[in-house]
């Protein structure tokens, strides 16, 4: 077989694993109906370009029908190759915006030399997505979020803030007017990167934010990659027990009523039939 062959072959391959893992988490949470206007949150890097690749082709052959738009935020980074996500969009015959708000100075500004600007330049962004998603009838909002994005912050609350708390893959906005979903959600990130380098998406590297090595999401990253290799199917294990929670083996008052936790008096069975009953059984035991 040749290299192209083979190459292609691959990205059937993992096209159809990541087009199986979306689908999945989209029914699962329903999180796109028959007359969406779904915005697609492209920030140019692999996570967001798949995103964009799957959700297209699964336009294309879903039972419902639904829109899509892309939107990129152009923070107005210094040396910020404006021209190449315009390109891309172009050639594969999407429709798209560009929206210019200058949040870098504004982060740049505030956030003091060497200290972690994500969160702050998270929220800016967050609030120009939202503001446009509002005025364009935009009726879910697609980020790229996938697994190990959702695990990361599942660690980072728990190490971190104390909290059992990660990304669902939908969510209500806290103003109630936007609908977020991660349709990546059941994806694994070393199949998304082995695929963005496959199709050759033209990557823009984020320069606000990239060198910052030493965050706490680059340590949980690390952590989860090591479990990967010396445990395998440990991750898998650990995003299972995201969709399997029992509020009553936890120790939140506010999601059960430890307070009040009574004896059922109303109950048939009662200590002594117990006793009585292990009785029975450890002398039927005894007499095999």
């Amino acid at each position: 077989m040749s290299d192209t062959k083979k190459e292609q072959t691959e990205i059937n391959k993992l096209h159809k694993r990541l087009r199986k893992n979306v689908g999945s988490a989209i029914a699962d949470f329903n999180m796109i109906e028959e007359g969406d206007k779904v915005m697609v949150c492209l920030s140019g890097g692999k996570d967001s370009y798949t995103l964009l690749d799957i959700l297209m082709h699964l336009q294309k052959i879903a039972p419902i029908h639904f829109d899509i738009v892309a939107v990129n935020l152009d923070q107005k980074q210094p040396g910020f190759p404006e021209h190449v996500l315009p390109e891309y969009l172009q050639a594969i015959n999407v429709p798209f915006h560009i929206i210019e708000n200058d949040t870098y100075s504004v982060v740049k500004r505030v956030i003091p030399e060497g200290q972690t600007t994500c969160s702050l330049c998270s929220r800016l962004r967050r609030g120009s997505l939202y503001g446009y998603a509002k005025e364009h009838g935009v009726t879910k909002i697609a980020l790229g979020h996938h697994r190990d994005d959702i695990l990361e912050t599942f660690f980072l609350n728990i190490f971190y803030a104390g909290k059992l708390k990660a990304m669902p893959p939908k969510l209500l906005s806290d103003d109630g007017q936007n609908i977020v979903i991660r349709p990546l959600a059941y994806c694994k990130e070393k199949d998304i990167e082995a695929y963005a380098e496959l199709k050759q998406f033209p990557i823009i590297p984020c320069n606000l934010c990239g060198s910052q090595e030493n965050l706490q999401r680059q340590v949980m990253k690390k952590m989860l990659e090591n479990w990967d290799k010396a445990f395998p199917g440990r991750l898998e294990s650990i995003f299972s027990s995201l969709q399997n929670v029992a509020p009553s083996q936890l120790a939140d008052s506010q999601l059960f009523d430890f307070i009040g936790l009574n004896l059922d008096q109303r109950a048939d069975v009662s200590a002594d039939s117990v006793v009585m009953d292990s009785d029975k059984l450890g002398l039927d035991i005894l007499q095999r």
